[in-house]
């Protein structure tokens, strides 16, 4: 039996697709560029909000001073909408309620900065005792680098061989095997099934629910 679950957030535990696009068409409108339809942004999430508005931004204007113009207008307004339209996914609430009742412990490791990552985990899971709960932080490198899943290894002062990380795309596959820990990957998110077979996880689900059967 596991001993530990490492959650990815956006498109693994909530789906934050909605509010994420909102707030970076609204960064973009008030930059005077333009706008992309929900549709697009599933492929430019997963790897940092900064990649997120390099992807965003046109051809031509993918500086780094125009990334930092849209953090400085994305994060004020998501800080306040990124709940708008967000919502956990079917028989996620269910899922940590049951692998908490098992003492299996939980955490999140997500690429979303840290503030909006703890507020949303709080928001939407206030009955989850979550043993870490990591987003983007300053001068620790995002995923597929495995360093945020090796912080939270120590905190839990659990082994890699005893770890189940769940997520929904080849970043959070990647991530698993670069920190040497079981991976499992969900259909319901951001990415296509193809994307997570392309890296071979040990388990490939398409309901919250059999997510324990991957802990035993």
């Amino acid at each position: 039996m596991k001993q530990l679950v490492i959650f990815d957030l956006d498109g693994t535990l909530l789906n934050t697709i909605a509010d994420l696009a909102q707030s970076t068409n609204h960064a973009l409108r008030t930059l005077g560029y333009p706008v992309h339809e929900l549709s697009a942004y599933p492929f430019m999430v997963g790897n940092g909000i900064n990649k997120l508005f390099e992807r965003a931004l046109p051809d031509g204007e993918k500086s780094q001073e125009n990334v930092l113009r849209m953090r400085a207008e994305f994060i004020p307004y998501y800080n306040v909408h990124n709940a708008d339209m967000s919502r956990p996914y079917e028989g996620i609430p269910e899922l940590l309620e049951q692998l908490q009742a098992k003492g299996i412990q939980v955490a999140v490791a997500s690429n979303k900065y840290q503030e909006a990552t703890v507020k949303l985990v709080a928001h939407y899971f206030p009955g989850i005792r979550f043993t870490a709960v990591l987003g983007q932080r300053e001068g620790i490198p995002v995923k597929p680098d495995p360093a945020i899943v090796k912080d939270i290894l120590e905190e839990a002062a659990v082994s890699a061989v005893d770890a189940l990380y769940v997520g929904d795309s080849g970043v959070d596959m990647q991530t698993a095997h670069q920190a040497g820990v079981e991976a499992c990957g969900v259909t319901w998110g951001f990415r296509p099934r193809a994307e997570l077979e392309s890296f071979s996880p040990a388990h490939i689900v398409d309901r919250a629910e059999d997510i324990i059967k991957c802990c035993e």
